[in-house]
């Protein structure tokens, strides 16, 4: 791994966070074993889960949305992590707004709807009401003197990249954000996310914690838990040339390199960006983007790989067979994009043994269910695969949470689970002050 290079990692001594951790805590996160599964308190304990909440989802960038779900003005969604709750809206002029989820008068949760429209915020305990951009348009009974503009909605960092929403917590968000949009959005704009529509939203709730959730995602070590997602997904993902393949994978590989080669032909004719970016361990904002191509008709997530939607998703690129383009991004999401719809996923923590796993897919604006697609068709493997996932997260984090759980190694394969834990080790060692291990500082840059 190119290991340890988040903002901040390298400075010597513990900070003052780091003083309020107990011995224990700073242990575990100064001493982690490169190349193993955390320890078991990580996953279970109460202390971590608030610990994540507060240094991991409250400092760093998280997706929240797609622009889709907040297509016109008054617009809203929420969302929802720990004691936290932000609302993301679209004001009167067209702008993606990001405001904490709390009345400026005495504290009351404004928005309880996960979704909706509305022209005006109003909190139901006294009517204190704002406008869609966050300020404070009529407050009853105050005191002469009394100054509306001091009291707007406390705003949250937000930046749309490509149709999807990011939001940011902390006073100072990562400025790396600017330079993490300036790779991504080329490969993401030819798809129009931002002028497309929902087909479907589900929320599952896995009984796992929410990094398992993760790492589930970064791997396809366990693909064969998954023979409906085979059938278009090659199992070889997380290998490289360099690997060994094993035996079993050879015939698959060799034509998951027939059907790259193809697919290489037809990205380099539309103009399509396709080759793999990965800076998931060595930046803040750390994420990984790439084109790759799809098994069988290489179209569409559906049984026989063949296009779920007969509109395709943008109408600059009416190819039926574009393979797959898939973007993560720590520490809360994943996605993919073939020619015919999008499919969004979002991690949210609930509690250190569950974990809401969002689900958004995105069709052409102008596509009709019942006349370009079936919903069932369109939404059916990845449907699969998420119950799937749920009850193997809920396998792992039972295992972890028995106190014969060790540590154990990760295989050639998972190099992107290595990379997730790896960044979320370094974040906390950067926001708490704590300094690695001698052996694990970073070479210069």
């Amino acid at each position: 791994m190119n290991a340890h290079l988040v903002a901040g990692s390298a400075d010597a001594g513990a900070g003052p966070g780091a003083a309020h951790l107990d011995p224990e805590s700073h242990a575990l996160i100064a001493g982690r074993v490169v190349g193993r599964s955390l320890p078991a308190p990580f996953y279970v304990e109460q202390s971590w889960f608030e610990r994540d909440v507060e240094q991991i989802f409250s400092t760093r960038w998280l997706f929240a949305a797609a622009e889709a779900e907040i297509p016109d003005p008054g617009d809203y969604v929420t969302i929802n992590f720990g004691r936290r709750s932000v609302i993301i809206t679209r004001d009167d002029g067209n702008v993606v707004r990001a405001h904490h989820n709390v009345c400026r008068h005495r504290g009351a949760r404004l928005i309880t709807a996960q979704r909706g429209s509305t022209g005006t915020i109003v909190c139901a305990y006294h009517s204190w009401t704002y406008d869609m951009d966050g300020r404070l348009m009529f407050a009853d009974a105050q005191a002469p003197g009394f100054d509306k503009k001091c009291f707007s909605l406390r705003p949250v960092a937000v930046r749309t990249i490509a149709g999807l929403v990011f939001i940011c917590l902390a006073d100072d968000p990562p400025t790396d954000i600017d330079e993490v949009a300036g790779i991504v959005e080329p490969y993401l704009a030819p798809h129009h996310l931002a002028t497309a529509k929902v087909a479907k939203q589900t929320d599952l709730l896995e009984n796992g914690n929410w990094k398992l959730a993760m790492e589930n995602n970064r791997e396809c070590y366990h693909c064969d838990g998954h023979p409906e997602l085979l059938n278009v997904f090659f199992p070889t993902w997380g290998y490289s040339d360099a690997d060994a393949i094993p035996d079993r994978l050879r015939p698959v590989t060799d034509r998951y390199r027939a059907a790259t080669a193809e697919m290489v032909d037809v990205w380099q004719r539309l103009g399509l960006l396709y080759v793999r970016i990965a800076q998931l361990d060595s930046r803040p904002t750390g994420f990984h983007i790439e084109r790759e191509a799809m098994d069988l008709a290489g179209e569409s997530f559906t049984l026989d790989g063949t296009a779920a939607c007969t509109r395709p998703l943008s109408d600059d690129l009416p190819d039926r067979r574009l393979g797959r383009l898939s973007m993560h991004l720590q520490p809360n999401m994943w996605l993919h994009i073939t020619s015919d719809h999008a499919v969004l996923f979002s991690v949210i923590p609930v509690a250190p043994d569950q974990t809401l796993v969002r689900t958004t897919w995105l069709v052409h604006a102008d596509a009709v269910e019942g006349v370009d697609y079936r919903l069932d068709r369109l939404t059916g493997v990845w449907e699969i695969t998420n119950n799937q996932d749920a009850d193997l997260v809920a396998l792992a984090h039972r295992g972890i949470a028995d106190p014969a759980y060790r540590p154990g190694p990760y295989g050639p394969s998972e190099f992107q689970v290595e990379a997730f834990v790896n960044w979320y080790i370094t974040t906390l060692r950067s926001n708490l002050g704590i300094a690695p291990p001698v052996s694990s500082m970073p070479e210069p840059v």
